[in-house]
């Protein structure tokens, strides 16, 4: 049996992390990582000291049949890439990586394609971090160059 790569490696942690999540519709883990160390952990959830969905049994954007991706301000959580930059210093974000699986929590299966939403993409531009590593399968992932998401600004209007 051969060595699991680095990749993998912190992509398994950020999975595991993700089982601490409380969302009824997606549980998110995120580890922040530099110089090869674990920085900071985040799952998405609600803010410390509120109930979670999992214990109220209720999701808003769900019971308003709320498409993915969209209408974020209606979620109780905070997402599992902020709870991971709230947990670190700047210093520490500044050229990091950020892992990231998305488990859905009714099967137990990764969620291919998926990624941080417009928000959280602030959170990682601003923090400094260099690249985000996003789980598709046990073995594959995709990489995002936070250059990219700084060059193709997804806040500007698209031009007709």
């Amino acid at each position: 049996m051969g060595r699991i790569d680095k990749e993998n490696y912190y992509l398994d942690i950020a999975q595991t992390v993700a089982e601490r999540a409380t969302c009824l519709r997606r549980h998110y883990g995120a580890i922040l990582v530099k110089s090869d160390e674990i920085i900071a952990t985040g799952y998405n959830g609600a803010p410390r000291g509120r109930k979670n969905c999992v214990d109220l049994n209720y999701c808003t954007r769900e019971a308003l049949n709320i498409p993915s991706g969209e209408r974020y301000e209606l979620c109780r959580s905070v997402h599992a890439e902020a709870n991971a930059i709230i947990s670190a210093a700047r210093s520490e974000t500044l050229g990091a990586t950020l892992y990231m699986a998305c488990v859905n929590p009714a099967t137990g299966e990764l969620i291919p394609g998926s990624t941080s939403c417009s928000m959280c993409r602030r959170l990682i531009i601003n923090a400094g971090i260099q690249r985000v590593v996003i789980r598709d399968t046990p073995t594959d992932y995709s990489v995002v160059h936070v250059e990219d998401w700084i060059r193709e600004d997804d806040s500007l209007p698209a031009r007709p």
